[in-house]
């Protein structure tokens, strides 16, 4: 999970006296014993709360110190009362977390997943959602399980602080890359800021010589040849870098959607892609073609994963081997480039301009990922595919995805459902915190693969 600043979740364990205390209290200090290994600021107690005037207590804390995330530890059953008190005086999401029982024929030492239960309906008719998770703290899936739904709540706070900027207009015939500034920011808190691409290539052009030769310097170490190219239109690559950059921590954005043709060739003389390249290498999302929803779709997979992310093109099918080729001009971040080759400064195939970033995307598990607006609503299209070892297939940066199922199948739902273009891939699995983000945004799913 990538973020400066982790969740505040609170811990509240609840239980009743008239069950199996000792094996409770067990139960509880397993799971503390998880949780703490997992990425969060880590609040509430590791004693159990058995009545109303004890909740009562650690409720007045939290008013008073707000969690990000309310974490039940339901150890016994209890009822609903407190838990709708809870979820109606603090302004934070509930995640219940309940315990398997032995079924030995004996005693039901702790009947906890009936209490979850009772507080999900009573919450429920409050119109109120919570979240909950049923597993034992010592079965090897827990950590996992936990680690989605905290990640997924991450992202969706992160998704209500958004602040996007769009440079220029998106270009002509591409709806793919069309949105709605409001629809954003009613389903996602996202804001949306229009940018103009001239008052950016004036930012740009005050950018001094030593600030252009210094992140020169810079990324010498991390790309190779940047003394081959033409550098007068390197270097305005790098003066928009730097502007971005700037701006980004200056003005709050976590990421820009940017119209990269035609004006970059023929109003400023250069490449945008490399500069793109380096913003996603640090995590600021970076979009070509004004693609709004693929920026966001980056960030969000920022925000769930362990690696940055970029939105790329799928441009080649090949049925018989299950692969398909992902690529765009050169925006992927360096993270992503095969160990095995060298990330190469380039031009722009079309346009012979620097700076693109040139390598081909390395072997591993991915996850694809697009939030999107086809078929006229708003639903996740989440799929995933192995990252085959593969030569370079276009200049840019490219990779060879296998499938999770037939390629021809792939191509199919794509041109079935009228998906967008643009396509996150991220290193890793990471469907199952984006399934719980989509519950959260109260999103349907749609399985691309």
């Amino acid at each position: 999970m990538s973020s400066a600043t982790h969740l505040k979740i609170a811990v509240l364990p609840l239980a009743r006296p008239t069950f199996d205390v000792p094996f409770a209290e067990e139960t509880c200090r397993n799971a503390w014993d998880l949780l703490e290994q997992l990425p969060a600021e880590w609040t509430g107690t590791r004693d159990l709360l058995f009545d109303a005037g004890a909740v009562e207590a650690r409720l007045k804390e939290m008013v008073e110190d707000p969690p990000d995330l309310l974490l039940v530890l339901q150890l016994t059953f209890t009822d609903a009362t407190m838990t709708v008190k809870l979820a109606e005086t603090l302004d934070a999401p509930m995640l219940f977390w309940s315990f398997p029982e032995e079924r030995s024929g004996g005693r039901l030492r702790l009947n906890s997943l009936c209490g979850i239960n009772l507080a999900s309906h009573a919450l429920g008719k409050s119109g109120i959602r919570c979240d909950y998770l049923h597993i034992h703290p010592q079965d090897e899936r827990a950590l996992t399980e936990l680690q989605a739904r905290i990640s997924a709540h991450h992202a969706r706070k992160n998704l209500s602080c958004t602040r996007l900027a769009v440079l220029g207009q998106h270009p002509d015939g591409f709806h793919t890359c069309a949105y709605d500034a409001q629809e954003l920011k009613k389903m996602a808190g996202v804001t949306v800021d229009q940018l103009e691409l001239n008052d950016l290539f004036e930012e740009a052009n005050q950018v001094s010589p030593s600030q252009v030769e210094a992140l020169q310097q810079e990324l010498k170490q991390k790309i190779d040849g940047l003394e081959n190219v033409e550098q007068e239109p390197l270097g305005k690559s790098l003066r928009i870098l730097s502007t971005l950059k700037k701006k980004a921590k200056s003005e709050g954005y976590h990421g820009f959607s940017i119209r990269c043709w035609p004006e970059f060739f023929t109003d400023y003389g250069c490449a945008a892609c490399g500069a793109m390249g380096m913003l996603n290498t640090e995590g600021i999302a970076a979009g070509c073609e004004a693609d709004v929803y693929g920026t966001l779709s980056t960030l969000i997979l920022n925000w769930v994963g362990e690696e940055p992310a970029f939105i790329a093109d799928l441009v080649d099918i090949d049925a018989d081997q299950n692969t398909g080729v992902f690529w765009h001009c050169g925006l992927a971040p360096l993270s992503m480039a095969d160990p095995d080759s060298k990330v190469e400064a380039g031009i722009h195939s079309n346009r012979k301009k620097p700076l693109v970033n040139e390598f081909p995307l390395k072997p591993g598990r991915v996850t694809l990922f697009r939030l999107s607006q086809s078929q006229n609503r708003n639903r996740m299209i989440i799929g995933g595919g192995t990252m085959v070892q593969a030569p370079k297939s276009f200049s840019g940066t490219s990779g060879v995805i296998r499938f999770d199922k037939p390629a021809s199948e792939v191509l199919d739902t794509v041109m079935k459902e009228g998906l967008e273009h643009h396509y996150g891939i991220a290193y890793g699995d990471l469907r199952l915190p984006l399934n719980m983000l989509a519950q959260q945004l109260d999103l349907p799913v749609f399985e691309l693969t």
